[in-house]
């Protein structure tokens, strides 16, 4: 339980249950302590005196030092300190409040998780701090130095979205940061790359100001486009084109539910067929669609008429992004509607009543009261609409019980449908 036990000597220990706390008495060992000016070894003892220090805690527990710690002559007369107290290096710095091994858990914690987070981890660890001892313990630390990247990462970071960007630079073969720049202009990443010559290839995206620096700054580096901004730039491209093609995707749709699903054992089932649309949220769809290409076409038109984003955004009453999507598409999609596969609060007990009902259980009512001790929080109807669908695909009529042929077996489709983001 001691920092360094060749250093302290436990005098007394005390557990106090009320509070959740033990308090270890201890007592410095050390015959000599070195000056801290003129490393002259002291061994005229002048005084002592006590130091309470914290440390990790002990599973419920918080554990205190009450450290006795010795002030000492030092021998050097030429030495301007006469008096000094003993430095124990490796239990604490001076002047601390905690041992070092609480200290460097603290900077680990704030170093992965920050001020409020790292608190809460903290508190659920039975460590008592605050985020700004967090934090002021990373400040305190050294800046790390790196060495001059081969292969350089450049791209912008929002201090605040729309109004603060920076800079940041990674090392793409070390994989860490090596610098945060202040802003994003040419001046200030061609400035760093004349200051750390030795890049030759710089990753970046494709903004013209980050093209500028680097020539600037590294003219004989090779310029590439990072795979992140590839694939967001392929997506951005993609998904506009398969939502002007949905009925292609609903289509896709419609044959692999007609597929029938294997099973581990080798064998088929029959495809559960999805859900039908309700005729009133047919008409809200219908609605939602004609409010869409109404904004899209004013959108268009102001477009045309040379207006910016921001403005068209505020005249529409929109989000930026939606008229930017708006605007990538050149034509009016196919009108959508929000699909609810995956989403029904009977999808946790399917594998259950798929199992129940191909092992002869046919009855809904049955299959309602055996999954409701199970968790089922939903209506009698949403399960008499999925077993109306299972007998929709075994080919049972309604009213019909089918007891006297051999059905055939029901899953659920293995694969999701595809929607323009699934498919992009």
């Amino acid at each position: 339980m001691l920092p360094d036990a060749t250093a302290l000597r436990l005098e007394a220990c005390d557990i106090d249950a009320t509070t959740a706390q033990i308090t270890l008495r201890v007592q410095s060992t050390q015959t000599n302590a070195p000056c801290p000016l003129c490393a002259t070894p002291a061994r005229r003892i002048h005084s002592d005196y006590g130091r309470t220090l914290a440390d990790l805690p002990w599973a419920q527990y918080r554990v205190c030092l009450q450290l006795r710690v010795r002030k000492w002559f030092c021998r050097n007369r030429v030495c301007p300190r006469r008096i000094f107290t003993e430095r124990l290096p490796t239990i604490a710095a001076p002047w601390a409040r905690r041992t070092l091994r609480l200290a460097q858990r603290l900077i680990a914690l704030g170093r992965a998780l920050g001020g409020k987070a790292g608190v809460q981890l903290g508190h659920a660890w039975d460590v008592v701090v605050s985020r700004h001892t967090l934090l002021r313990g990373l400040r305190r630390q050294p800046t790390p130095s790196f060495p001059t990247p081969t292969v350089l990462g450049v791209d912008d970071f929002a201090l605040r979205k729309r109004h603060t960007y920076g800079t940041i630079l990674v090392d793409l073969e070390r994989r860490p940061p090596v610098e945060l720049l202040p802003d994003r202009t040419a001046e200030t990443v061609a400035q760093w790359l004349r200051e750390h010559p030795g890049v030759a290839v710089i990753a970046r995206d494709r903004a013209s100001t980050y093209a500028e620096g680097a020539r600037q700054g590294a003219p004989n580096a090779t310029q590439v486009a990072d795979r992140f901004h590839l694939l967001q730039n392929l997506a951005e491209a993609l998904e506009p084109v398969f939502t002007t093609h949905d009925r292609a995707l609903q289509a896709v749709n419609a044959a692999m539910r007609q597929q029938p699903v294997p099973l581990p054992d080798g064998t088929v089932a029959v495809a559960v067929p999805p859900p039908p649309t309700p005729p009133a949220e047919e008409a809200r769809a219908a609605q939602r669609a004609a409010r869409r290409q109404a904004r899209y076409d004013e959108a268009w038109t102001l477009h045309r008429q040379g207006w910016s984003t921001a403005a068209i955004a505020a005249q529409v009453g929109c989000s930026r992004r939606t008229i930017e999507r708006s605007l990538q598409m050149p034509t009016w999609p196919v009108p959508q509607h929000r699909r609810h596969d995956g989403r029904s609060i009977l999808n946790p007990y399917k594998a259950y009543l798929l199992e129940r009902w191909n092992a002869g259980c046919h009855t809904a009512i049955q299959l309602f009261q055996e999954i409701q001790p199970r968790g089922y929080t939903g209506s009698y109807r949403r399960v008499t609409a999925y077993v109306s669908r299972i007998r929709q695909a075994q080919g049972i009529p309604p009213r019909c019980q089918g007891r006297r042929q051999r059905l055939p077996v029901v899953a659920e489709p293995v694969t999701q449908p595809l929607t323009p983001r699934r498919a992009t």
